[in-house]
């Protein structure tokens, strides 16, 4: 490259390494983006993300006891989505929403649809080390997939449907992101951290690389 990478060209190959089972490379580059920023958090929530994706159970506890003992502290997932002026913020697992019931229901038939087209949950996106079943129930409690039910809830096509997360998307939401905009037919716009993500009719503007 004609300039060195920075922490965001790393995290995007780490990502890359997660996605694509490469262990050892992604290690590598785990360490560069590590020396670049220590203090990062996400960091070390990809490098356990790697390594959870390899059932590398102590690996990723180890990263996190580190983490923990260096004072790191993650930043908690926040989706929000503002519908007739009003800003509605999801955090995940949170179901104090005076809507929470509604938003279940939208929930379990995303749910439906996605396990309709024979979907494989990306449940090493879950650190935690349970059965797959309960990660998967994990994975749809995510803050983007709150909000974005909540988008259905209350809007009819063709009205897009805009998320605003203060973090990276994870690989699996990204995936049911794009069937949700196939089966509903909705257009429907995520702007993460560090990407914008426009998926539209089964497919993202990423091209899956972000």
């Amino acid at each position: 490259m004609p300039i060195p990478p920075n922490p965001i060209i790393w995290r995007t190959v780490l990502v890359g390494c997660k996605r694509n089972k490469i262990l050892d490379i992604g290690e590598i580059v785990a360490q560069r983006v590590l020396e670049l920023e220590p203090h990062n958090a996400e960091n070390n929530i990809l490098l356990s993300n790697l390594y959870a994706s390899h059932s590398e159970w102590e690996m990723m506890s180890q990263v996190r006891k580190e983490t923990k003992d260096r004072g790191i502290k993650a930043v908690s997932g926040c989706s929000s989505i503002e519908l007739d002026g009003l800003v509605h913020e999801f955090v995940m697992s949170d179901w104090s929403h005076p809507e929470a019931n509604e938003i279940r229901d939208i929930l379990r038939d995303i749910s439906k649809r996605v396990h309709a087209v024979r979907h494989e949950p990306g449940i090493s996106d879950v650190l935690h080390n349970m059965v797959d079943e309960e990660k998967e129930n994990s994975l749809f409690e995510h803050s983007e997939r709150l909000a974005i039910a909540f988008g259905l809830l209350k809007t009819k096509e063709p009205k897009v449907i805009r998320i605003v997360k203060n973090l990276r998307v994870c690989g699996d939401c990204h995936e049911v992101t794009k069937i949700i905009s196939a089966e509903y037919r909705r257009e429907i716009i995520i702007s993460g951290r560090v990407r914008f993500h426009k998926f539209v009719d089964g497919s993202c503007s990423c091209r899956d690389f972000w």
